[in-house]
């Protein structure tokens, strides 16, 4: 691990002094252990260690709520998966998938994850401006070198 200003949780996963701070206040707020943050427009994602959920959402949410007043941010928290599909389904949350994320390799090396979404979900999963599915391609790409996530 690096620290001199940056921190490298693990490979090419780096974070921001202000990123960290963000890690050790979430932590000390909700107990869980977190394995990435990443601050995106004008929200912060925290990706927790599989089965950290149930802390984080302890009391409806109520550590989330408060944790988003402190910063004056939008907060979203990701399960963490070493399967990369169940990893996309956890930052797709809360759409509904009809079924499980396939992910493909193309004859190039690069790695595609498509999946299809409840339409009803359809809005929740692209995000106003597309923000939500850009969140999510940015998470595949850091944690599991997903290159594109196709919603359908």
């Amino acid at each position: 691990m690096e620290l001199r200003g940056v921190l490298a949780l693990s490979e090419g996963i780096k974070l921001t002094d202000k990123e960290m701070r963000y890690i050790s206040l979430f932590e000390a707020a909700t107990g869980a252990y977190i394995i990435d943050c990443l601050e995106y427009r004008d929200i912060v994602v925290f990706v927790v260690r599989e089965g950290e959920m149930p802390k984080v959402l302890a009391g409806r949410g109520a550590k989330i709520q408060n944790f988003s007043r402190l910063i004056k941010k939008k907060v979203k928290v990701v399960e963490y998966s070493d399967d990369p599909a169940k990893f996309i389904q956890n930052a797709l949350q809360p759409a509904k998938l009809l079924e499980p994320v396939r992910i493909t390799e193309r004859t190039d090396g690069r790695k595609i994850a498509v999946a299809l979404v409840d339409p009803k979900y359809r809005a929740i999963a692209i995000g106003r401006e597309g923000r939500s599915i850009e969140l999510v391609r940015l998470l595949a790409k850091r944690h599991h070198k997903i290159d594109h996530v196709i919603i359908r």
